[in-house]
C-alpha cells in the first residue's frame, strides 16, 4: 500500500446520517445524489457558481445581471394577471427592485410585510413595472450591516426534497472534517507529481469555496487545476475499473451458440434484400464472438438505416437455432412493437415463434407470454425495460440485445443480464445504437466493449435535403406541407418543448418559475400542449389533409394506433413530439419540420431527420427556428444542413456539446462523468492510460477503493457494458 493509503480520513467512510441534521427521510433523498457516505457530499461538485461577494445598489442593476441586492421592503400584494402572483417592492434608496412570486404560500406573505429588510440573490430581469428578480432566494437582515460571502458561492445538482441551502450546510460539515480528519489521497505520488496538480484534500477546498478573486471564466470551462486534479482521478478511476473488468469477463463462461438448426444462415438467404458489404463484415464478427465460451460484449453502431436490425435478428437466430433465447430490449413500446414485426416476418417463416412483452399488455396475454418465455417455448422475445422486472424469468437466456443503448440506465441492463445468469454462465450481449460514436470516445467510454462499425447504407437510399427556416415563414412551409401530401407523401411535423410566452395560455407557466418539483410535470404537459395546438392549427390550415396527433402522454394503444395508421396511410401528416426519434419506419415519408431546432442537439435532429429518406424519393427535413440564433444553436444548425453523414454530426457533436449528449444523459455508472469532459479533458487521457497500467501492475489494492469513490457500483457496472 502506497504512502497516501494511511493518511487519516477513516471518518469520511462513516454513514452520512452521522452528520447533524441528517435523519432517515434526508439520507433516502440523498442517495439518490449518490451521497451515502460522508466522503461523499465532498465529491458533490458544483455545477457552477454565482458570485455573492458583492452587495449592489438597485440603480446599478441591469438586465441579465445575477447579483445580490439588499434594501427595505415598501409594498407587498396579491395580483391577478392571468395567474395569482405574489409582488414585493424593495427599494435601497436607489431604486426600486420588484421581486414576482408565482408558487407562495400565506406564512411566505406574511413574512414579507412593508419594512422588512431583505437580502435577496436573483437574476435581473426587465418586467412590466421595471426591473424586477423572478423568486430569488431571500433572507431577512437586521439594521446592522452584516457581511457578504467572502467565497464564490456553489450551485449543487438536486434532487425533489434537498434545497441548495441544505446541501451546503451538509457539505459545509463535510469540509469542516476535511479540514481535522483529512481525506485518502489514494493516488501515488509517482501518477501527478508530473501533471503540476494539487494535492487532493487542496483540490476539494477549492472547488467547494472559490475564493472571490477566482477567475469564474476558468472554473465555468472546468480549467482550472484544482478541477483538473479531480477529473485525472475520476478518468483514472472509470478507466482502470474498465480495463480490469474487460480482463474478467475473459475468464467468464458463456454459452458457444453453434446454430446447429442452421437459422442465421437461412434468415439472412431469405432477407428479400441483399445485406451490405459492412453488415456482412459486423455479421461474421458477431457469429465469431458468440461461437465463443466467452461472453460477447459488442457494441454495434451505425448510422440511421444502415441495418442494425438484420444484426440483431441473425444474432436472435442463432441462439434460437442453439436450443436457447434471446431477448432484445428497447427504450419504447412504439420501437418494441416495430422490432416485434420485423422479427416476427422474417423468422416465422423459419418455424420461430416470436413473443412482445410490453408494461400495457392486458394480463392475459402478459401471463401467457410469460408461461411460453419460461418454459423455453418461445426463443426470442422482444420486450421494453418490462424484460428486467420482477417476475420474469428465462429457461435459458443466452444473449441479451439492446437497442439504443444510450437510453437506458445502466442498472437496467444489469438487471436483465443478470436473468440469463445460469449454471454460473452469462450472456452474451449485443448492444446497439444510431448514435455513432467517434473513436476516440468509444476507445475511452467502452474500453471493455469490441466495436463494430455498420459505415454504409443500403442502395437506393437518397440524401436527405435539409433547409434551415426562420418562423416568419412558416406559412410557406405549411405550403409545402400540403403540396407534399396532395402529391401522395406523407410529412412529419415534430414539436419540441416550447418557451412560455404572451401568446401561449399560461397554465404551463415556465421552468424557471416550475423549480421548486413541477420541472419534470411542466416539461410533459408543455411538449403535450404544443403538440396539441399545433395538431390543430394545421388541420384548420389544411382542411383537404389528414391529420394525426402522437406525443407522449398518449396511452399507449391510441399511440399505436396513430402510429399504425400512419404507416398504412390513413394519417398524411402526423404531427407529433420527439417519441418518433428513433425506430419509426415509413418509407412513404418525404418531409419533415421540426420546430424550435435551435433549442435540440445535433444526435437528436440526426435522429428525427432519419425517419424521412428511407426510400429512393427525394425527401426534406425543414429546421424552423426562432431568431436570435445563439453561437451554439447557430452551429449545430449549420452542421446538420451541411451534412448527413451521421459519423460526421458525432464528431462535431463532441466538440460543441461534450461526451455527454453522446453517451446519454440517463447513463448511470461508467458512462457519467462526475467532473471530467472526455472533449475538454482529452490532454489527460494519455496520462490517464498510463497510470492505469501502474495502477494495475504496482498498486492493485488501491483499485477498489479509488472505484468505490469515483463509481457506484461500477464493478457490476462493467459487466453490462
Amino acid at each position: 500500500m502506497v504512502e497516501a493509503a494511511r493518511e487519516p480520513g477513516a471518518s469520511e467512510q462513516r454513514p452520512v446520517t452521522a452528520l447533524r441534521g441528517v435523519g432517515a427521510a434526508l439520507a433516502q433523498r440523498l442517495r439518490r445524489l449518490g451521497i451515502e457516505r460522508v466522503q461523499d457530499l465532498l465529491f458533490v461538485l458544483p455545477v457552477r457558481y454565482d458570485d455573492r461577494t458583492t452587495l449592489r445598489k438597485v440603480g446599478e442593476l441591469v438586465p441579465g445581471m445575477r447579483t445580490l441586492v439588499q434594501g427595505e421592503i415598501q409594498l407587498t400584494e396579491i395580483v391577478y394577471r392571468r395567474r395569482r402572483q405574489l409582488l414585493t417592492r424593495l427599494s435601497d434608496g436607489s431604486g426600486f427592485l420588484t421581486l414576482r412570486f408565482f408558487h407562495f404560500s400565506a406564512a411566505q406573505q406574511e413574512g414579507l410585510a412593508r419594512g422588512t429588510r431583505l437580502r435577496c440573490f436573483g437574476e435581473v430581469r426587465r418586467g412590466p413595472q421595471g426591473l424586477e428578480m423572478v423568486h430569488p432566494e431571500y433572507r431577512r437582515v437586521g439594521d446592522r450591516s452584516e457581511a457578504v460571502e467572502d467565497t464564490l458561492t456553489p450551485l449543487y445538482p438536486l434532487t425533489a426534497g434537498v434545497t441548495q441551502g441544505r446541501l451546503r450546510m451538509l457539505i459545509e460539515q463535510a469540509l469542516r472534517e476535511l479540514d481535522t480528519a483529512g481525506v485518502r489521497d489514494w493516488l501515488p505520488r509517482e501518477l501527478i507529481d508530473g501533471l503540476a496538480l494539487p494535492p487532493l484534500r487542496d483540490a476539494l477546498r477549492y472547488v467547494h469555496r472559490p475564493p472571490k478573486d477566482a477567475r469564474l471564466d476558468v472554473l465555468s470551462a472546468g480549467r482550472h487545476p484544482a478541477q483538473r486534479r479531480l477529473a485525472f482521478e475520476e478518468l483514472l478511476a472509470h478507466h482502470t475499473s474498465l480495463r480490469l473488468l474487460r480482463q474478467a469477463a475473459r475468464t467468464d463462461p458463456a454459452p458457444s451458440l453453434g446454430d446447429e438448426a442452421g437459422l442465421a444462415a437461412r434468415l439472412v438467404a431469405s432477407l428479400p434484400f441483399q445485406v451490405t458489404s459492412a453488415q456482412a463484415r459486423v455479421l461474421a464478427e458477431v457469429e465469431a464472438d458468440l461461437r465463443s465460451a466467452v461472453p460477447m460484449v459488442r457494441l454495434v453502431q451505425g448510422d440511421v438505416g444502415c441495418g442494425k436490425t438484420v444484426v440483431a435478428a441473425a444474432a436472435a437466430a442463432r441462439a434460437a437455432g442453439s436450443g436457447m433465447q434471446a431477448a432484445l430490449m428497447a427504450p419504447t413500446e412504439l420501437l418494441a412493437e416495430q422490432h416485434w414485426r420485423n422479427f416476427r416476418d422474417w423468422l416465422q417463416p423459419l418455424g420461430l415463434p416470436v413473443a412482445l412483452l410490453s408494461g400495457t399488455q392486458p394480463a392475459r396475454a402478459r401471463r401467457s407470454v410469460l408461461d411460453t418465455v419460461a418454459s423455453g417455448e418461445v426463443r426470442v422475445v422482444i420486450g421494453t425495460h418490462a424484460l428486467f422486472q420482477e417476475g420474469i424469468e428465462f429457461a435459458n437466456l443466452a444473449l441479451v440485445i439492446v437497442d439504443e443503448q444510450h437510453r437506458f440506465g445502466v442498472q437496467q441492463r444489469l438487471r436483465l443480464q443478470e436473468k440469463g445468469r445460469k449454471l454460473g454462465r452469462f450472456p452474451h450481449q449485443l448492444i446497439m445504437t444510431a448514435t455513432p460514436i467517434p473513436r476516440t470516445l468509444a476507445m475511452t467510454a467502452y474500453a471493455d466493449l469490441d466495436i463494430s462499425v455498420i459505415d454504409e447504407l443500403p442502395p437506393g437510399r437518397t440524401p436527405v435535403q435539409t433547409v434551415v427556416v426562420p418562423q416568419q415563414r412558416r406559412d410557406q412551409v405549411v405550403a409545402r406541407v400540403e403540396q407534399a401530401c396532395r402529391a401522395g407523401r406523407q410529412v412529419y411535423w415534430v414539436c419540441p418543448l416550447i418557451e412560455e410566452s404572451e401568446e401561449l395560455p399560461t397554465r404551463l407557466g415556465t421552468l424557471r418559475e416550475a423549480k421548486w418539483g413541477h420541472a419534470r410535470m411542466t416539461e410533459a404537459e408543455n411538449r403535450t400542449q404544443a403538440a396539441e395546438e399545433t395538431a390543430a392549427a394545421l388541420a384548420a390550415a389544411l382542411p383537404d389533409v389528414r391529420v394525426g396527433l402522437v406525443h407522449g402522454r398518449m396511452p399507449s394503444a391510441k399511440k399505436d394506433e396513430a402510429m399504425l395508421a400512419f404507416k398504412a396511410g390513413r394519417i398524411q401528416l402526423l404531427v407529433a413530439t420527439t417519441v418518433i426519434e428513433v425506430g419509426v419506419d415509413v418509407p412513404n415519408a418525404t418531409l419533415m419540420v421540426i420546430e424550435n431546432a435551435e433549442r435540440m442537439g445535433l444526435a437528436q435532429l440526426h435522429q428525427l431527420r432519419g425517419r424521412v429518406g428511407r426510400a429512393a424519393q427525394a425527401s426534406t427535413c425543414v429546421l424552423l427556428y426562432r431568431a436570435p440564433l445563439s453561437q451554439l444553436a447557430r452551429e449545430r444548425l449549420e452542421v446538420v444542413r451541411g451534412t448527413n453523414d451521421g459519423f460526421e454530426i458525432a464528431r462535431r457533436d463532441l466538440e460543441l456539446r461534450g461526451a455527454g449528449e453522446l453517451l446519454g444523459t440517463r447513463q448511470t455508472g461508467l458512462a457519467q462523468m462526475r467532473v471530467a469532459d472526455l472533449m475538454r479533458d482529452a490532454d489527460l487521457l494519455p496520462r490517464v492510460q498510463e497510470a492505469a497500467q501502474v495502477l494495475i501492475e504496482r498498486h492493485p489494492d488501491i483499485i477498489a477503493a479509488l472505484s468505490a469513490r469515483w463509481i457506484a457500483g461500477g464493478e457490476q457496472y462493467g459487466r453490462v457494458g
